[in-house]
C-alpha cells in the first residue's frame, strides 16, 4: 500500500494507531499527517454517533490512541 492510500483511508491501512508509529518506512511527517487524518475521521464518527447515527464501537477510545500517538512524535492533532 502507498502512501496516498494509507492517507485516505488510515482505518483501513493500519490495525491501530500504534502501528502506524511502528512503521519504518514511513517518515516522521507522513506519520504525523497519517495520524491526523485518521484523528479528523475518527471525529467526524464521533459526531455522527452523537447525531444518532450508527457506527463502529470504540471510536473515542481510538480517538484517545490517536492522540497518544501523536503526542509521541511531538505533533498535537490541532497542530499544522
Amino acid at each position: 500500500m502507498n502512501f496516498d492510500d494509507m492517507l485516505l483511508d488510515p482505518a483501513d491501512a493500519f490495525n491501530s494507531p500504534e502501528q502506524v508509529l511502528d512503521t519504518e518506512q514511513l517518515t516522521r511527517e507522513q506519520k504525523v499527517q497519517i495520524l491526523r487524518r485518521w484523528d479528523d475521521d475518527t471525529r467526524q464518527l464521533l459526531t455522527a454517533q452523537s447525531e444518532g447515527m450508527t457506527s463502529r464501537d470504540g471510536a473515542s477510545d481510538v480517538l484517545k490512541r490517536i492522540q497518544q500517538a501523536l503526542e509521541k512524535l511531538d505533533a498535537a492533532a490541532s497542530d499544522t
